[in-house]
């Protein structure tokens, strides 16, 4: 952070997968207003549809989302500027997700083509080496179209000694793995979580708590609250519906707000926000918020404000979040970047 300005990196869809982007864009956040200034392409990779931070290190990851999987490392300048680490094989088609494990001493990808989860050692200065697992999940559900075999949409490293959740849309499932540090290797644990058949798993968010968590479901428009148990299991507590507008609804991004009082969710082909308070068993719906696009792909809160990532309608859109309601309201003119599909203050 400079001053009062932070960094904002933004992924998205290049020409690869049919995009207009070019590759990771940079952006200058003002915390106070929550306005973003565009500072251009700062890194020329192919499809880099979703970004996460090294927790210690000024690095930064991008899956490349292609039909031979890759992931992408960066050194992170003080202006935003990135510097290439290198360029690893995930072993798996059309990675989507990837997240670094709290010691930051592996890096894990969810292949959503390949329906498979990959490991990758991290060095001390955070570059990735040579994968050192591939686990690939079987199995479908009954969507002949969405889910003919499976397809890995997530993973979710615990904050603690947990196990790590691979979120699976194709199986309608949660993965449960050990991750063995010295070898790199995941180990399976017994059984996976079956969600509602058709729901179509896509994201997890997990409570400060540690002791909650719910699922969006891409294909069946709803959320599903668990109760999170130290050993990784989750216990089914019901199902809402994300949205409460007419038409086809698609979650995408789910997250829990910094104080654990309200849930989001963000709602494609209605171009919603939804927020919802977890005071209670299940989730109850607040407010829903429109974002000016009808495919709000991903959202990132920071600070005060939360910054939706609309991939169709090619613009990042800010809202200022009520400190006591939980409820966005849009703020300033959306922000023009192309086929943006995932935004990481």
């Amino acid at each position: 952070m400079t001053g009062q300005r932070a960094i904002v990196h933004i992924g998205g869809y290049t020409a690869a997968s049919g995009g207009r982007g070019e590759g990771i864009v940079a952006a200058r956040r003002d915390p106070a207003t929550g306005a973003l200034t565009p500072l251009g392409t700062v890194a020329a990779t192919p499809s880099p549809s979703f970004l996460t931070r090294h927790p210690a290190l000024p690095v930064l990851y991008a899956v490349n989302e292609l039909p031979e999987g890759q992931v992408s490392a960066f050194r992170v300048g003080p202006d935003g500027d990135l510097t290439p680490l290198g360029v690893r094989a995930t072993g798996g088609a059309e990675p989507c997700h990837l997240a670094v494990t709290p010691d930051g001493g592996h890096l894990v990808v969810a292949n959503y083509g390949g329906g498979s989860v990959t490991v990758l050692p991290l060095d001390p200065e955070g570059v990735p080496g040579e994968r050192s697992d591939v686990v690939v999940h079987s199995g479908h559900g009954p969507d002949p179209d969405r889910q003919e075999r499976a397809h890995t949409h997530m993973v979710s490293p615990a904050p603690d000694a947990g196990p790590l959740l691979a979120v699976d849309l194709g199986t309608d499932s949660v993965y449960r793995y050990d991750l063995d540090a010295p070898s790199g290797r995941l180990v399976p644990r017994a059984p996976r979580v079956h969600a509602a058949a058709g729901s179509g798993c896509r994201h997890l968010a997990r409570h400060p708590d540690g002791r909650r968590c719910w699922i969006a479901g891409e294909l069946d428009g709803t959320v599903t609250a668990y109760e999170l148990t130290p050993d990784g299991a989750l216990h089914q507590r019901g199902r809402v519906d994300a949205s409460g507008r007419a038409g086809h609804v698609q979650p995408s991004e789910i997250a829990v707000g910094p104080d654990g009082r309200f849930l989001y969710v963000a709602n494609r082909g209605v171009g919603t926000v939804s927020v919802f308070a977890v005071g209670g068993e299940l989730p109850e719906l607040v407010a829903e918020v429109e974002t000016g696009g009808g495919w709000p792909r991903h959202f990132a809160l920071a600070g005060e404000h939360l910054y939706v990532a609309d991939e169709r309608a090619d613009m990042l859109r800010v809202l200022r979040v009520d400190a006591a309601t939980g409820v966005p309201t849009p703020v300033g003119e959306p922000v023009a970047v192309p086929s943006p599909t995932c935004v990481l203050p």
